[in-house]
């Protein structure tokens, strides 16, 4: 057995994972992800009790009980780089013994949900609705740096994006990955279904211009006019693609559901964002705790 180095894989002083500052007894094996660290709260809030709280840097976890279910909800911040982090160590703690600090002989797959905000890209998907991302475009480049493989739909869906956009110049190398089809079909009701595109900023990147000038112009109508097999580009947001990436490459389930909080189309911002996120978050554990 390979043993991983102390600077590959850090450890604080009381054994628990360097970012997270977790132990793999302070986890459940559902796992709700969330980017602002002040919606883990508003998750918890739903839980019949809670176990274990925890905080380090921008990652606070809460690790409890709806029923019979045991659930944990993390933050991970805003951004595939932090998914990266969220996903390897959460990883770690169930499938590498620290104390040896080698990979273990029979590794377990976790479930990750994750509940967060987006712009939608289509007309007729209105602000306060939800999406569960079927497929999931990245923009962000994190998924070129792992020995990733696309099954044969993926790679076509992948050349018919990349010709879609080519002539935009584009400056990055997108991929393509899915959800579990196990954890979407839970979500077959209330939620429209389709790509999600995952970019790694939330001005520039995702079309918007303050004061600098984009390069990219036509981003937003480039994008919405983009289908594949029937299914649309619905919307956009900044960490999808990784969470499904990373799953996937490591032998986990991951679904991402988002609440719609604006329609970059129509130019509207919901008038009840807050509202709509806690509906996303009960009709979620509803649904999780419901085998």
């Amino acid at each position: 057995m390979t043993v991983i180095g102390a600077s590959e894989l850090i450890l604080n002083p009381r054994g628990s994972v360097y970012h997270l500052d977790l132990l793999p007894e302070e986890i459940a094996d559902t796992i709700i992800t969330v980017g602002d660290p002040a919606r883990v709260a508003k998750v918890s809030k739903y839980f019949d009790r809670i176990d274990f709280r925890q905080q380090n840097r921008e990652f606070v976890t809460h690790t409890g009980y709806v029923g019979e279910k045991q659930l944990t909800v993390i933050s991970t911040g805003i951004g595939t780089d932090n998914i990266d982090i969220v996903v390897n160590e959460l990883d770690a703690l169930v499938n590498i013994d620290l104390s040896n600090r080698i990979v273990k002989s029979k590794t377990k797959s976790l479930k990750f949900i994750r509940i967060g905000t987006s712009g939608s890209l289509q007309h007729d998907l209105p602000v306060d609705s939800f999406v569960a991302s079927r497929y999931a475009i990245g923009m962000d480049n994190l998924m070129n740096f792992y020995e990733f493989s696309n099954n044969v739909y993926e790679k076509e869906m992948l050349i018919a994006f990349h010709n879609h956009v080519q002539e935009k110049h584009i400056a990055f190398t997108p991929y393509v990955t899915g959800c579990s089809p196990f954890l979407i079909s839970k979500f077959e009701t209330e939620f429209k279904q389709g790509i999600t595109v995952t970019c790694p900023g939330f001005y520039g990147p995702q079309g918007r211009m303050l004061r600098g000038s984009l390069i990219f112009n036509d981003l937003l109508s480039t994008l919405s006019v983009f289908s594949f097999s029937g299914w649309p580009i619905t919307n956009f947001e900044m960490e999808t693609s990784g969470l499904y990436g990373l799953a996937r490459l490591l032998g986990h389930e991951a679904l991402s559901l988002s609440a719609i909080v604006a329609n970059r189309i129509e130019k509207q911002f919901s008038n009840n964002a807050e509202g709509t996120i806690d509906k996303l978050i009960r009709v979620a554990l509803e649904k999780i705790t419901s085998d």
